[in-house]
């Protein structure tokens, strides 16, 4: 029944974009090319609409039960219309926030969705208590947002989305949580449907309703399934969400280096350094999709290592993570303090 559910989510997804397409150029929620972005064309961009619709056709079909389904799906379509309301009429990054946390409340208060703890290596269980909320909230907004930044070229934020997705699927099973296998495969399943028209050269937009969407729906679902696991429980979310996680993070570093509001616009994400460095349109995705697999893959060893395993392929990665950011310049040109050790040593 879940193959049913997940095909006829990519079915819906194939048949609704179109649809979608023909909506957004009639009630003028399109996208116009300007210095920031790399399109040079007129775009629809509310994408965003046909995969949930599609998430929730497949949803529907299969009906997974969980108690907290339905305050993750009350919550998802608040974002879905924070997200629409964005692409239509381009609302302040203040009201974007607040309907975001509303959406976060939603899952946390109704949906009873928390991060109660976290078990850490050598120490046993830190409860989080009175935090718990906020943290949860945060979490929530902040993987959001993530996606959101990350949607820069054509199918990347799509692509990077299901390939997450799949990791959390892949978890899942492994963990044996019925519900988030369910519902991690038909998002990406509606998410894949739609790349079909989303990868370059796109033919239109996710548009903040489907970034925001999937980002919430990527945090619920890594909660869901992580939350209270052993060894250092929430690393194993972030490594899967490795790409937009470093991508957000570095972007904080870069402009507060640069003496910059951290809300700043700059045109210095990975896709756009990948650029710079000469890689096609084409070829900068593709190379964060393969980023976003490894992350993927390390997350799943990561989960099945030992306390020392886990620890030493935490440092591995932050070493690597580390280095490719300041050989592409992500935290700004003249950062690399790494680099500029390893050239110390070598004296």
């Amino acid at each position: 029944m879940l193959f049913l559910a997940m095909a006829a989510a990519f079915i819906a997804s194939i048949i609704l974009t179109p649809l979608v397409i023909k909506f957004a150029h009639r009630i003028g929620a399109v996208d116009h090319p300007n210095y920031r972005k790399v399109h040079a064309a007129v775009m629809p961009r509310i994408g965003g609409l046909a995969i949930f619709g599609a998430f929730a056709v497949g949803y529907l079909l299969l009906r997974p039960q969980d108690d907290h389904a339905m305050g993750i799906l009350i919550g998802a379509v608040i974002i879905i219309i924070i997200g629409f309301l964005d692409d239509m009429l381009d609302i302040t990054a203040k009201a974007k926030l607040l309907g975001q946390i509303a959406a976060a409340l939603v899952v946390v208060t109704y949906g009873g969705l928390q991060i109660e703890f976290i078990n850490l290596p050598f120490y046993g269980q830190f409860s989080f208590g009175y935090f718990s909320i906020p943290i949860t909230i945060l979490w929530i907004v902040g993987i959001a947002n993530a996606i959101n930044l990350i949607d820069g070229l054509d199918g990347l934020a799509a692509g990077v989305s299901t390939i997450a997705l799949i990791s959390i699927t892949v978890m899942a099973v492994i963990m044996a949580d019925v519900f988030v296998i369910a519902t991690a495969s038909i998002l990406a399943a509606s998410s894949l449907g739609f790349l079909t028209f989303n990868f370059h050269p796109a033919k239109i937009f996710m548009g903040d309703t489907g970034s925001l969407f999937l980002g919430y729906m990527i945090a619920v679902l890594a909660l869901l399934g992580f939350k209270n696991i052993a060894v250092v429980s929430l690393l194993i979310p972030i490594i899967i969400l490795g790409v937009p996680v470093s991508d957000t993070f570095f972007a904080i570093v870069r402009r507060i280096r640069m003496k910059q509001p951290v809300s700043a616009p700059d045109k210095s994400h990975l896709h756009h350094c990948l650029l710079r460095a000469g890689f096609s349109h084409r070829q900068t995705v593709l190379i964060i999709y393969g980023l976003a697999i490894l992350f993927g893959v390390a997350a799943v060893i990561f989960s099945q290592a030992t306390v020392w395993g886990a620890i030493v392929l935490a440092v591995v990665i932050l070493i690597a993570v580390e280095l490719f950011v300041e050989i592409i310049g992500l935290a700004g040109t003249n950062y690399r303090p790494l680099l500029n050790l390893v050239r110390m040593i070598g004296k």
